[in-house]
């Protein structure tokens, strides 16, 4: 599954990364989605899949570079390049533009889903029976997951390791979104904000010299839980991976068809027209994250008003995020053109 690139492909690939990581950034938003419409998910499962025993033994053995060429480690390093970037860029200007910009934002993701529907159905040279009741299953559980009710939050060791599990499919199944899924578990403060802000703490005391959270029972634990759901991630993406990859050889077409599925159901999740419900303490007051942006627990979905004037912005949109992903795939094709 390896390519050679130039240096053209490599910078394609790390803007990919980058849109990747800012998609897992938005719940509800699958970087899976990415992957499959800038044509780079299978090699990206296979990839991964790489992680095994046969790497293990290639690490222990210092034979770094073989290790390297085994995992297809260009590729993934470039895209994991793209991420990091995106953690420092895209992803700090999505979270202003949710807050003052939300509708358009939803807008413009609800667009680029809908458009990286068509780009993947138009893909099938015939629709079978077959493939119709793997769509139509897709549909259901995409549907069904994005009504789910949040439970409550649970900082047991075991069920943040299955949350992490859990969470990493937003990046191998396109139309999952990672953190929607942590939202719904009742987890996605404690493991994306609580403990990610204790880590921070900790990194800017050990700078300090200040090492007095050896003592801070609650940081302790904090960081334990980031541990154990890091580790959790890391064994999910690996399964997820090996799991994938045996599905994909076998049964492509089966898995794409429920990949459409998937992702018109998830729909439901980015509607636009929708109101934030916000979690609250237990005297009734809103939790905010570290940069004290408000923290979502769920949403109140409506049907849009057309007398309004943001409706008709927000359609526009809809529209522009249709003609992004139309326009990648077009420039996707012609790159591919000798």
């Amino acid at each position: 599954m390896q390519q050679t690139r130039t240096f053209t492909d490599k910078f394609f690939l790390v803007l990919k990364g980058l849109a990747m990581g800012a998609a897992n950034k938005v719940p509800g938003v699958s970087g899976g989605v990415v992957a499959f419409v800038a044509g780079f998910y299978e090699e990206f499962i296979y990839s991964l899949q790489k992680v095994n025993l046969k790497a293990f033994k290639l690490l222990v053995s210092g034979r770094f570079r073989s290790l390297f060429q085994y995992i297809n480690g260009k590729f993934l390093g470039l895209l994991i390049l793209g991420m990091l970037i995106s953690y420092f860029s895209v992803s700090k200007i999505l979270d202003y533009l949710i807050v003052y910009y939300e509708l358009y934002v939803w807008a413009a993701f609800f667009g680029m889903i809908i458009g990286s529907i068509y780009y993947i159905s138009k893909d099938f040279d015939e629709w079978s029976k077959r493939s119709i009741l793997f769509v139509l299953a897709g549909i259901t559980l995409g549907v069904a997951i994005s009504f789910l009710e949040p439970a409550k939050e649970n900082d047991n060791l075991w069920f943040v390791f299955f949350c992490g599990m859990i969470s990493v499919s937003g990046m191998t199944l396109p139309g999952l979104s990672g953190s929607f899924i942590l939202i719904l578990l009742g987890n996605y403060v404690l493991l994306l904000v609580e403990s990610v802000n204790a880590l921070y703490d900790t990194v800017a005391d050990i700078l300090s010299l200040h090492f007095d959270f050896l003592n801070n029972q609650e940081r302790l634990r904090m960081l334990q839980v980031l541990v154990v759901f890091s580790v959790g991630s890391l064994a999910g993406l690996v399964s997820l991976s090996h799991l994938l990859g045996y599905v994909l050889k076998r049964y492509k077409k089966d898995t794409f068809a429920v990949i459409i599925g998937f992702i018109t159901g998830s729909l439901g999740v980015v509607w636009p027209w929708k109101e934030a419900i916000f979690k609250v303490d237990n005297f009734g007051n809103i939790l905010t994250d570290s940069q004290g942006n408000r923290i979502i627990d769920n949403y109140d979905r409506y049907f849009p008003d057309f007398a309004n004037e943001q409706t008709w912005i927000a359609i526009f949109f809809i529209l522009f995020g249709i003609f992004i992903v139309f326009a990648l795939a077009w420039y996707e094709k012609k790159a591919k053109k000798p």
